[in-house]
């Protein structure tokens, strides 16, 4: 039996109340639906000061190297601001190079207070592609992020999508995570079976 598929969604917005957060929470549950082991990459939880390579071991850099390098698949999220990514997900990346990403699929979501995510999409797709990442064609751009969701106290973190075209294009990007996790031709180790 081959070991489900590692899917970390990594989170780089810093905001208490993050939609991006939300979204990504919509993404990791679809993706564990379809049977994947799922990890949150909170980068608000997490202590990486400003990336200076002439400084071994900075804040919780191994850590979160350690996440997305065992990773089979990565969502990576982030808010949109002026026109791109966050300072957050940069600093991050910054961190992570073709160790972390090279042969791994990834897929893009960005949400945007106002109606413009395409640039920051684009942004995404040509730094991860720049460490050999498998980008998934299947990206999400939420605009207005915060006229997308209400209230819901059953739903991931009290949100719900008041859209379900919208919620569909989130779900799929988890689904999708998971049955191309393995897309270049490593396969996931066997394990073995005793019927005892």
């Amino acid at each position: 039996m081959s070991r489900p598929p590692q899917v970390l969604a990594v989170s780089s917005s810093l905001r208490a109340e993050s939609y991006t957060r939300t979204a990504l929470k919509y993404v990791l549950e679809a993706a564990e639906d379809a049977g994947a082991e799922t990890t949150l990459l909170d980068l608000g939880a997490y202590d990486l000061p400003v990336y200076n390579p002439d400084i071994d071991d900075q804040g919780d850099g191994a850590a979160v190297l350690k996440l997305a390098r065992e990773a089979d698949a990565i969502a990576i999220g982030t808010p949109v601001y002026h026109g791109t990514f966050s300072g957050a997900f940069k600093n991050f990346h910054d961190y992570c190079g073709w160790d972390e990403f090279e042969d791994t699929t990834v897929g893009l979501l960005a949400t945007a207070g106002g109606g413009s995510y395409g640039p920051t999409l684009d942004h995404l797709r040509s730094t991860m592609r720049g460490v050999h990442a498998w980008v998934l064609p299947h990206q999400v751009g939420i605009r207005n992020a915060s006229d997308k969701f209400e209230y819901d106290p059953a739903a991931i973190d009290e949100r719900a999508f008041i859209d379900s075209s919208l919620e569909d294009r989130v779900e799929k990007l988890g689904r999708q995570l998971v049955e191309y996790a393995f897309i270049d031709d490593r396969q996931p180790p066997e394990i073995p079976t005793t019927d005892d």
